[in-house]
């Protein structure tokens, strides 16, 4: 089940004249499965590449197409307006210029005037060919959007053009934009999946961990505005990615992170390796038994518990892992979240969210993106910071 993170919200949808309107579609549905109501409104060459019946079909709701005596762009995005966000997607250079000067002669940058004087978050998602996106005055724009507070969702530079951001991208960025910021200016770092270590040169030793629970974790991180490193073997969008593979390249790239800063939160969900065997060079022959030496290895959470400016979240895997999961308490951990090994691997399960307070744990369960909503409304309640949803509230 997709966590309805929009829900209540009311999203104006500009659509400008560049091909790559054609995802518009895709884009409002991605919109409405997360419960926002989507309001599309188009220039006139948008028009041209898109009909304005398609994303009335897909919004569910009239595209504007012209600006009528209802003042749609005041009503939409003015103050006290209906809207909570103006995303533009996709948007010209020819737009973004006319923005950046203050000029609104179509609907949709009449719509974008109107939310920055009412303090709206606005979003614009860049989409031409590279050689316009270099364009000095193009860029000169973009940075005076950005300096305005206007969240530019960086585009693919792929086959000589700027291609517009994926969907994923532009409804995470829309998340953040409208769940408040309550962890802005926040560090947060997560350590995710499995870890392989090498056996010989083709075999490795791992574990059933798929890093989805890392990875849904560091999503929802981003969402509500803080500052994200995950170290991983995988790529999370919009967020600083760390490649490592096995339990001592983690430790090495959590010992660098630490030694340029400390973060607020560090969170522990990777199945760290407790043991690497010693690795054997070339093959090991097939069709014999053989037998695997296994050294243990240095914890990786312990080193992070001996900064005290940290809150450390671990994770405990077990058949009875509370007992554990006390003692990390008890040895500095500000929360741990336990859960069992029918867990590991699977697109959902069931955890306990265990501190100092509540010793015998929270019970959660659903599915990775359900729990790691849960587990940061938890550590948002533990630190007194309330999670803030709203309109212009960014």
């Amino acid at each position: 089940m997709t966590v309805q993170t929009l829900a209540g919200k009311e999203i104006v949808v500009g659509v400008t004249g560049s091909i790559a309107a054609v995802e518009t579609i895709k884009l409002i549905h991605a919109l409405r499965r997360k419960g926002a109501t989507v309001r599309p409104v188009m220039s006139a060459a948008a028009q041209g590449i898109v009909h304005p019946d398609a994303l009335t079909y897909a919004s569910g709701n009239e595209t504007i197409t012209r600006l009528s005596g209802l003042v749609e762009h005041v009503t939409l995005c003015g103050d006290g307006g209906s809207a909570s966000l103006l995303l533009i997607a996709p948007c010209t250079a020819n737009t973004i210029g006319k923005i950046a000067c203050g000029i609104d002669d179509t609907p949709v940058t009449t719509c974008a005037t109107t939310a920055l004087g009412s303090g709206m978050p606005v979003i614009v998602v860049p989409a031409m060919h590279h050689s316009m996106y270099r364009h000095p005055a193009v860029v000169e724009n973009i940075r005076t959007l950005k300096s305005w507070g206007v969240a530019v969702a960086e585009p693919r530079i792929e086959e000589g053009k700027a291609k517009i951001a994926t969907t994923d991208e532009i409804v995470l960025m829309c998340e953040r934009a409208i769940l408040g910021k309550p962890l802005a200016g926040k560090r947060v770092l997560i350590t995710s999946g499995p870890c392989r270590e090498p056996v010989d040169d083709v075999r490795v030793l791992t574990t059933r961990s798929s890093g989805q629970m890392g990875r849904e974790i560091a999503l929802e991180a981003y969402r509500l505005g803080a500052d994200v490193t995950i170290v991983h073997n995988g790529d999370v969008p919009l967020v600083e990615n760390t490649g490592s593979k096995t339990a001592a390249g983690m430790s090495r790239a959590v010992s660098a992170y630490l030694k340029k800063t400390l973060p607020d939160f560090y969170i522990g969900a990777a199945a760290v390796s407790d043991f690497a065997p010693k690795k054997i060079t070339g093959k090991i022959p097939s069709g014999k038994p053989v037998t695997l030496d296994l050294r243990p290895l240095p914890k990786l959470l312990d080193s992070v518990l001996t900064h005290k400016e940290i809150r450390v979240i671990a994770f405990k895997i077990g058949r009875n892992p509370l007992p554990e999961a006390q003692a990390l308490i008890e040895r500095g951990a500000w929360m741990v979240m336990t859960n069992t090994p029918e867990s590991m691997g699977t697109p959902d399960g069931s955890y306990r969210i265990v501190t100092a307070k509540d010793k015998t744990g929270k019970p959660v369960a659903g599915t990775k993106e359900e729990i790691a909503s849960a587990l940061w409304h938890e550590i948002l309640k533990g630190t007194g910071t309330a999670k803030r949803t709203g309109k212009h509230n960014s």
